[in-house]
């Protein structure tokens, strides 16, 4: 597990008599926030993530950073990309969790704006030993309640990203719909979306 560092925001936080709040999560110190998520206002401690897990996620970051880019030379608006940031999808109880990639529209700085489920485009979660549910089945279900319209999750093998699985909300049932799964030994011309950008899949750019 990631180790935390020895604050008094650490020890008010566990064992947690009651629930944290958006305005006791927004005073915690950075490196605290950085290593954990809050689901219904309980402190979930996030384990560190492998070398290749954040190989990865730098990867695919660059890979959709090009892409926004390139959107936005086409006059898609402002669009920014990020790793492990603080994505608020709901206060009360307060969730808050932190995205291995987040594709979303730029947050306004002058106001302070926080990044939440209305501003995501794309959500991306690596799959890790030990994440499999997380990331499939609870986080899966919250992104989508939260509103954010693409999901994708991703896995590795020995080599790099080895599999996309391409999921989209379907706001009639609030449940996401799975688009596509891409493969890396598929053959075939390289991969690529339309939405929520353009995005071309090069399974060179993503290994290790």
């Amino acid at each position: 597990m990631t180790a935390l560092p020895d604050d008094s925001w650490f020890h008010r936080l566990r064992p947690q008599p009651s629930p944290v709040t958006a305005e006791e999560y927004e005073a915690l110190p950075e490196e605290i926030c950085r290593a954990i998520e809050i689901v219904d206002g309980y402190v979930v401690y996030c384990e560190a993530p492998s070398p290749d897990h954040q190989t990865a996620a730098r990867r695919l970051a660059n890979l959709i950073e090009r892409e926004a880019k390139a959107a936005m030379g086409r006059g898609r608006g402002c669009l920014t990309v990020n790793t492990d940031v603080d994505l608020r999808l709901r206060d009360v109880p307060l969730l808050n969790r932190r995205p291995d990639v987040v594709l979303y529209r730029c947050l306004d700085r002058e106001r302070g704006e926080r990044l939440r489920a209305k501003h995501a485009l794309l959500v991306v979660e690596i799959v890790s030993p030990g994440s499999e549910t997380q990331d499939t089945t609870d986080k899966f279900g919250e992104y989508a309640k939260a509103g954010v319209e693409h999901y994708w999750i991703v896995r590795l093998d020995g080599t790099g990203v080895s599999v996309i699985e391409r999921y989209r909300l379907d706001h009639a049932s609030t449940l996401y719909k799975h688009i596509e799964t891409f493969m890396k030994d598929e053959p075939a011309d390289r991969p690529a979306v339309a939405n929520p950008i353009p995005i071309a899949i090069d399974w060179s750019e993503l290994e290790f």
